[in-house]
């Protein structure tokens, strides 16, 4: 057994799931955090965009320095971060602060899932590649069950802000990779080679450093700018549905916090089988076919899910949809097969995380939109930004 390749796999799963949870810890707290400051619809979603702003902003930096530098010190400084800003914000004292904070946390989540994919697709052969990353990007769900778990025994009694202050535990992640995960071979293998390739004046690759540049080249600009335009329509969508579901279901729905956790939980679960199984088709059937098929389901399912007046059928529902909100893994698997190995943590998180940093206004948009039609009905849109990444899938090479 290649004892590296399953250090790798554990590494990410455990990074992926803390970046899962810290945004859960949001979604979950939003009810009793706009309560608390009476903060309306658009301020409350703001929150949310501020994280995501961090994440686009902070995912080039990060995807430049891994493949400059190395996948293992990235990773471990991410995860440090936004544990540490996301703990902060249990001090924080006004909406403003903690806006502050959420967008300090993001630029630590920004650079998480270029590095994981990266990582994980060079530790592991093609034929089980999919699979591989889609069993780490499963953690996601994980992190979301974990979080609506805890959310159950610590917001009722402790608050929100005990909520936030767990969630420096990420920092066992970081610990993780810098004591127990070693470098990436590939990495390491392509860089020296870089190095000792000659430039036109006769000296090596500028030591063998990766520009950003480079992602915009002929060859790969128009992956680039369609792969992000992808991956901002279906985030947009995610985090639009996903930020406001908790929401939904405490004030039109009526449930207690308990009851809304268990809501979440089953959504949850649907989506790690989902992770599996569309890890399995991108092994299969082709990693593009994988994502028409998530982003297709998710524009059908979603404003049928939120339409639906039978609160034991839309808890039964809620798996079915989750299974479709997997999109995470076929990306995973898809985005670093555009870019070689110099650029490819780089070019895979400028797609994604500059994708999610796009879609960083998705809470707000929904938000506003909620004030006036209702948050059923606004979750319900969400699925247009799911049917575009669908359209522009399209346009994207089978790889």
């Amino acid at each position: 057994m290649n004892d590296a390749r399953w250090r790798v796999l554990i590494a990410g799963f455990l990074c992926y799931a803390f970046d899962a949870m810290d945004f859960m810890v949001l979604a979950l707290s939003l009810s009793a955090i706009s309560k608390e400051w009476q903060l309306t619809a658009s301020q409350a979603g703001l929150l949310g965009t501020a994280g995501l702003l961090g994440v686009g902003l902070s995912s080039v930096v990060v995807g430049w320095y891994a493949d400059n530098y190395g996948r293992r010190r990235a990773l471990a400084i991410c995860v440090a971060l936004f544990a540490f800003f996301t703990s902060a914000g249990a001090w924080a004292q006004d909406w403003l602060q903690l806006l502050t904070l959420r967008f300090l946390a993001g630029i630590g989540l920004g650079g998480t899932w270029g590095v994981v994919a990266a990582y994980v697709h060079e530790a592991w052969p093609a034929k089980h590649r999919g699979r591989a990353i889609a069993w780490v990007m499963s953690s996601w769900p994980i992190g979301y069950i974990v979080a609506a778990l805890i959310a159950r025994v610590v917001l009722p009694e402790f608050g929100w802000r005990r909520l936030f202050l767990l969630g420096g535990g990420a920092v066992l992640g970081a610990l993780y990779v810098a004591l127990f995960v070693p470098e990436s071979a590939e990495w390491l293998q392509k860089r020296r080679e870089r190095a000792a390739q000659p430039t036109a004046d006769g000296h090596g690759a500028a030591g063998g450093h990766s520009r950003i540049r480079e992602i915009f080249a002929p060859e790969y600009r128009r992956n680039t700018i369609l792969g992000t335009l992808a991956a901002a329509c279906a985030v947009s969508g995610y985090w639009g549905a996903s930020s406001w579901l908790p929401t939904y279901l405490q004030r039109e729905r009526g449930l207690a916090v308990t009851d809304m956790a268990d809501f979440i939980i089953v959504l949850n679960i649907g989506m790690f089988i989902g992770y599996q199984a569309f890890g399995w088709i991108a092994d299969q059937w082709g990693r593009r076919r994988a994502l028409l098929l998530c982003f297709f389901g998710a524009t059908l399912l979603l404003p049928l899910y939120v339409s639906i007046g039978s609160l034991s059928l839309q808890y039964a529902c809620g798996p079915v949809l989750g299974f479709f909100f997997a999109y995470t893994a076929p990306f995973g698997a898809y985005f670093p097969r555009l870019y070689p190995t110099h650029i490819r943590s780089l070019g895979a998180g400028f797609c994604f995380d500059v994708g999610r940093g796009i879609s960083a206004f998705a809470p707000f948009a929904f938000g506003s939109l909620a004030t006036s039609i209702g948050l059923g009905a606004s979750v319900g849109w969400c699925a247009v930004a799911f049917g575009l990444a669908f359209l522009v899938m399209l346009r994207l090479p089978d790889v």
